[in-house]
């Protein structure tokens, strides 16, 4: 079921959904469904899974270094439908531009239709450690807006090389990610919400943001992003703080800022263990003003791990 159905049917009552990363290679994926297993309660109507861009790795070749291109954390697509199979929830793969060409994604788009995936999450990407900037793969999208055409394109059965009648169409749900605090290469806030417009009027349907822990940044999105016509859902997404060394990380990766007020209790605590618990008392308390406002979901950004995801969910679900 498309992520906008599970909304509308949700009439209002805010819905608990959350994101994890495939594991690396070599690690089973008993692991990722024992962090999965707890969140079931919660009855999210759909899971995310993220997909990583690829990396180079040095091999020693006897003295001489081989640098080689590889995927550290492969399988989105498998471990969509691993998930889906096993838990009978909707599945939701990231497809990025960076590190695909197009017929890449064409096929990987095929894939998730014939396994009945019915929603997308298009992202351009992050650029590559060795980049200062984006670079486009060669042959692949530049942007995420190509993206969302070549979605829209297959839905209507034009495929790259040639347009296909057929009553077998895909018909993926779009989703695509907003900055309540601007994303980082654009110039201003006002700028990047009318980029975020051009994404939904190429034929994204709805909007995940990146985490934020002030809710009032998320609010003054929202009701910017509606004056500029922006009518679909508007997802929070959540991540609660969990060790101190995400003071000076999450600001610096995902530029987004920390209000005072944790800051001060995150440095007060003696040990992670408590910064852990001062990450969890502050997305309940997020949470629950979110929910209150009535968003329609509430996405967490779980990293893998569940333990506190489920006390957060306790709290407000």
């Amino acid at each position: 079921m498309k992520v906008t159905d599970h909304i509308k049917n949700a009439k209002g009552e805010t819905l608990f959904s959350f994101e994890i990363i495939p594991p690396v290679k070599g690690k089973s994926i008993q692991e990722l469904y024992d962090n999965i297993e707890p969140l079931m309660e919660f009855n999210p109507p759909f899971i995310d899974v993220t997909t990583s861009r690829e990396e180079y790795v040095y091999i020693d070749r006897g003295g001489l270094l081989d640098k080689k291109l590889t995927r550290m954390r492969p399988g989105t697509v498998g471990i969509c439908a691993s998930i889906k199979h096993k838990y009978d929830v909707d599945t939701i793969p990231h497809v990025l531009c960076g590190g695909f060409t197009k017929e890449e994604t064409e096929y990987l788009l095929v894939d998730c239709h014939y396994l009945g995936i019915d929603n997308i999450m298009a992202l351009r990407g992050d650029a590559m450690r060795e980049e200062q900037y984006f670079e486009p793969t060669k042959g692949g999208h530049a942007y995420a807006s190509d993206l969302i055409c070549q979605i829209r394109n297959l839905n209507n059965g034009q495929y790259l090389h040639e347009v296909i009648e057929t009553d077998n169409c895909s018909d993926f749900c779009i989703g695509v990610a907003g900055y309540p605090e601007k994303h980082m290469e654009a110039p201003s806030l006002k700028t990047d919400l009318k980029w975020l417009k051009h994404k939904i009027d190429l034929g994204a349907d709805y909007v995940v943001t990146q985490m934020f822990f002030d809710n009032q940044k998320y609010f003054a999105f929202v009701e910017a992003a509606r004056e500029m016509g922006i009518n679909v859902p508007i997802i929070p997404g959540i991540k609660p703080i969990a060790v101190k060394r995400h003071m000076q990380l999450l600001p610096q990766v995902f530029r987004t800022d920390l209000p005072e007020a944790l800051i001060e209790a995150v440095e007060a605590c003696k040990d992670n263990k408590e910064v852990r618990q001062v990450g969890i008392e502050w997305a309940i308390a997020q949470s629950k003003e979110l929910k209150e406002a009535g968003v329609p979901v509430l996405h967490y950004y779980s990293m893998g791990k569940s333990d506190n995801i489920k006390k957060i969910a306790k709290a407000v679900f």
